[in-house]
């Protein structure tokens, strides 16, 4: 097993890798889809890390369940479904675990010798490293190297993997921020139609805004409508709520 050492990241990056973190960062800057950026840095693995072949982003979901959300090719997936499967290896221990997991040789004594079986009989991969990706400290996901040849991933390997998944970890951030903040302004503008109504229902019928907030529901409830929906129908059609008409609520 490698140790992640202390290497200059200027002297293990090459032009054209640093020119590829800057895409990436591009990528997240604009706020492109998630999966192309997690596919995108999963292609820039097999460019940029030392002995990398296949490369993949396995996320844990709710109930602590693993899901593959991109990978570098078919091989890549296929060892993450084997973890999967087995419930144990670097990808899966990585998560789990506050250590970056590195097994340069699976052919002898890996300390996974379940999944080292299955991956050599059903793959090419003979080397694994797996490298947490984090979103407000907490473990979310891992970024998973895989090499075909033997004793392939070094110090300088690990020291560019661990740079890359600093990029997953800022993604997977942007993809957590950008949830709340869709989520926030959804409530916000919800909100502002459910106030506006209410306000409207009071002046109308001279009715506190307990009593406009509780014809709302009624609405909502009978027509099995949400509020929200209901509260927009009624200030964009305020002249139908008026008293004495029928549709009033």
């Amino acid at each position: 097993m490698l140790a992640v050492a202390d290497v200059p990241l200027t002297s293990v990056f090459t032009a054209d890798a640093l020119a590829a973190f800057d895409e990436l960062a591009r990528l997240i800057y604009e706020g492109t889809h998630t999966d192309d950026v997690y596919n995108a840095i999963c292609v820039a693995a097999t460019i940029m890390v030392n002995g990398c072949d296949h490369a993949s982003v396995l996320m844990r979901g709710p109930g602590g369940t693993y899901l593959t959300v991109a990978a570098s090719d078919q091989v890549a997936a296929d060892i993450d479904a084997l973890e999967r499967a087995v419930g144990d290896g670097p990808c899966v221990d990585v998560i789990d675990t506050d250590a970056v997991q590195i097994d340069p040789d699976l052919t002898t004594r890996s300390q996974w010798p379940a999944l080292a079986a299955c991956v050599l009989a059903a793959t090419p991969v003979r080397g694994a490293m797996g490298f947490r990706i984090l979103v407000d400290g907490c473990k979310v996901g891992a970024l998973n190297l895989f090499s075909d040849n033997p004793g392939a991933f070094d110090t300088t390997s690990a020291a560019q993997a661990t740079v890359l998944a600093s990029f997953a970890s800022v993604a997977a951030t942007a993809v957590a921020l950008g949830q709340d903040v869709a989520g926030l302004r959804h409530a916000v503008a919800s909100n502002r139609e459910i106030g506006k109504a209410v306000g409207m229902l009071m002046v109308l019928f001279d009715i506190s805004d307990t009593e406009a907030l509780d014809r709302l529901r009624r609405v909502s409830q009978d027509m099995n409508i949400k509020l929200a929906d209901v509260a927009a129908r009624i200030v964009t059609h305020r002249g139908h709520f008026r008293p004495n008409n029928p549709s009033s609520p």
